[in-house]
């Protein structure tokens, strides 16, 4: 290796492994999306290594999804969701790290750990509260995006908060005490020095959030429904219909809807290697 270290075959061979056993479910996926219901039902994808002149080939249930459903709709309401979710909570959580980690407070561990703990609660225990809290029995916004915003900000920013305050406490302070000698303000420090320093941790969240929020269905299904403001997500759902009909529908749906988040993972992906290393050994 270029650092000297002997080359690991071991590990090596395992990682390999790992990726091909990541990759076969979705090349699984893709194989039964350009095949006929039939023949999904009669013989599995992987029949095709064998023999994929008989495969039954075809691009049905990709024009059936395009005319069944409004995707040009689902993926701009998708996109209403997932870019003020990913960008709210990144914002307050990166305010909140910076406090916790340059700033003296009362109580500031106890609300620390307090923060951290409610990671371990599942959001659907709060579907009741929230829709009791968000419909017509109380603010009456469950149907505008708004009240999605609001979830998923409030249950990703515990965590944006953790990895956000862990990465910059890695930060040199001697920085940051340089730029209180030179007069500079909290805000300032935050936003010349901070920022630009943790934009590694920051895009690497946001890759996971965006690709959490654009993913989601039961916050978008429940808050949202399958109106005009219906995600690309549940308008997929809805091509399911009873009995597993229109199952063979859902395997090129979710190629469509897969499209946008791997375009984003791939452009951010050098961030978000740098981001979840960053941090992890010391000077």
């Amino acid at each position: 290796m270029k650092d000297g270290r002997r080359r690991s075959w071991v590990s090596i061979l395992g990682m390999l492994a790992l990726c091909v056993l990541w990759t076969l479910p979705t090349l699984g996926l893709l194989v039964t999306s350009f095949r006929s219901r039939i023949d999904a039902a009669s013989t599995g994808w992987w029949t095709i290594l064998f023999n994929p002149g008989n495969a039954g080939w075809t691009t049905d249930n990709y024009r059936r999804v395009f005319e069944g459903t409004d995707l040009g709709s689902g993926f701009v309401n998708s996109l209403v969701v997932a870019i003020p979710a990913t960008v709210i909570p990144i914002m307050f959580a990166a305010f909140a790290a910076y406090a916790f980690t340059f700033m003296e407070f009362r109580g500031k561990d106890f609300l620390f750990v307090g923060i951290v703990a409610v990671m371990v609660i599942p959001i659907q225990v709060a579907f009741q509260p929230m829709l009791n809290l968000l419909g017509p029995r109380g603010l009456d916004i469950s149907q505008e995006f708004f009240a999605v915003w609001l979830l998923h900000t409030g249950f990703g920013m515990p965590l944006a908060i953790y990895v956000l305050r862990n990465y910059m406490a890695t930060l040199p302070k001697t920085i940051i005490e340089s730029a209180k000698m030179d007069g500079a303000t909290h805000y300032q420090t935050f936003w010349r020095l901070i920022v630009p320093m943790s934009v590694p941790a920051l895009a690497a969240f946001a890759i996971l959030q965006f690709l959490w929020v654009w993913n989601d269905f039961l916050i978008a299904k429940l808050f949202l429904g399958s109106g005009g403001n219906a995600t690309v997500i549940v308008e997929l759902q809805s091509l399911l219909g009873t009995q597993g009909l229109g199952r063979e529908l859902l395997t090129a749906g979710a190629f469509v809807s897969m499209v946008l988040p791997m375009v984003v993972f791939f452009a951010l992906q050098r961030f978000f290697v740098r981001g979840l290393t960053s941090g992890a050994v010391k000077g």
